[in-house]
């Protein structure tokens, strides 16, 4: 679908110059633009690409020289990803599900669909099920018995809705992604190897057999309003009371969520990030990819946790965290200095070493 600069600029609230009437069909990066395609160059290090593409309009920084670059149009933007936010809902058809309910799905009678709802093939919906209006659910997905979704959802391919979970407004599934599965709850009849080595932190008096029973999951899983999950996506459902994630959160792909954790709202989860059962998150904690955070321990509001971090103690609020195991990001950079000083400090002291042995008085 073609839209106009001024279109454009209007959504984005944005200033454009040049010929507002041009229309632009997609988003380019600006060496491969052709002339339907929007360039997009928010940062002076893009400029160059232009010319090297055949763009006759670009999404450019604020101040920029837009004729000298050879440009028709310009559309100005002061936060450039923030503009390209509001860009791609507006040149993102979204996947293709037909209106109404596909004849190939299988809607149990007891479930209630709302108005202009879409259902693609193969969708099997359980007894007792509410959906919201306007949602759309692509092929292959299932949602089982008493799962109650929102207005405005989109459920991609492959999702799997478990019994009982309650999800908000406005959610975003990606493909294959699991919310409501049991919990990973064991037990030994006798005290177990993992129990005493907590206890201990690293004593065994004794290596014995053991077998571990099942503790079933009771709870479900509740979802706020705007909350999204990537793809593979894995969401466990409590043993008695519901996991919880807040409003606003957004998990990606392969991000695991342990039985009973309770997540905040607004918190960003990057890929591989893995919390396990009965932690809690506070709100806007950000967690880069394959953090982990260790069971029944808090995370305080607005932490921010670089890649790989491990989280074993309590976080407090506003605390920034790096390393294995979690430190705060300056302690873990100077950690890290005095690490690669080492083999200089292991030479110097065995040349020490060998200095005092050969000398008279060593004897």
């Amino acid at each position: 679908m073609a839209h106009s600069i001024r279109d454009i600029a209007a959504a984005l609230g944005a200033l454009a110059e040049g010929d507002l009437d041009l229309t632009i069909i997609r988003a380019s990066e600006p060496a491969a633009a052709g002339p339907k395609d929007l360039a997009l160059a928010m940062d002076p290090r893009y400029a160059d690409g232009i010319a090297k593409g055949a763009a006759q309009a670009a999404l450019l920084w604020p101040g920029a020289d837009w004729r000298a670059l050879g440009l028709k149009a310009a559309i100005f933007a002061p936060r450039g990803r923030l503009a390209m936010a509001g860009l791609t809902v507006m040149l993102d058809p979204g996947p293709a599900i037909a209106p109404g309910v596909h004849p190939m799905a299988l809607v149990d009678a007891s479930a209630r669909i709302g108005e202009d709802a879409a259902i693609g093939p193969f969708v099997v919906i359980g007894a007792g099920v509410q959906i919201g209006a306007r949602v759309r659910i692509a092929s292959h997905v299932s949602i089982a018995e008493g799962a109650r979704i929102g207005d405005d959802a989109l459920i991609l391919q492959g999702a799997r809705i478990g019994a009982r979970v309650t999800i908000g407004h406005r959610f975003i599934c990606q493909p294959g992604a699991v919310v409501g599965a049991d919990g990973f709850s064991f037990v030994t009849p006798e005290k177990s190897g993992v129990e005493e080595i907590r206890a201990t932190l690293g004593q065994r008096d004794e290596i014995r057999a053991q077998s571990w029973t099942r503790i079933h999951s009771l709870g479900a899983v509740t979802l706020g309003d705007d909350v999204e999950l990537g793809a593979n996506v894995a969401i466990d459902r409590g043993t008695i009371r519901d996991t919880v994630i807040g409003s606003g959160s957004k998990l990606d792909n392969l991000v695991h969520i342990g039985h009973n954790v309770q997540i905040g709202r607004d918190c960003l989860l990057c890929g591989q990030v893995g919390i396990a059962g009965s932690a809690r998150i506070g709100d806007r904690v950000v967690l880069a990819g394959q953090c982990g955070v260790n069971d029944n321990i808090f995370v305080g509001d607005d932490v921010i946790a670089g890649g790989a971090t491990k989280i074993f103690t309590n976080a407090p609020a506003g605390r920034v965290l790096l390393g294995y195991p979690a430190v705060k990001m300056e302690t873990h950079v100077e950690i890290q200095k005095n690490l690669r000083r080492l083999p200089r400090l292991a030479a110097r002291v065995a040349a020490l070493e060998k200095v005092i042995s050969l000398s008279p008085e060593a004897d």
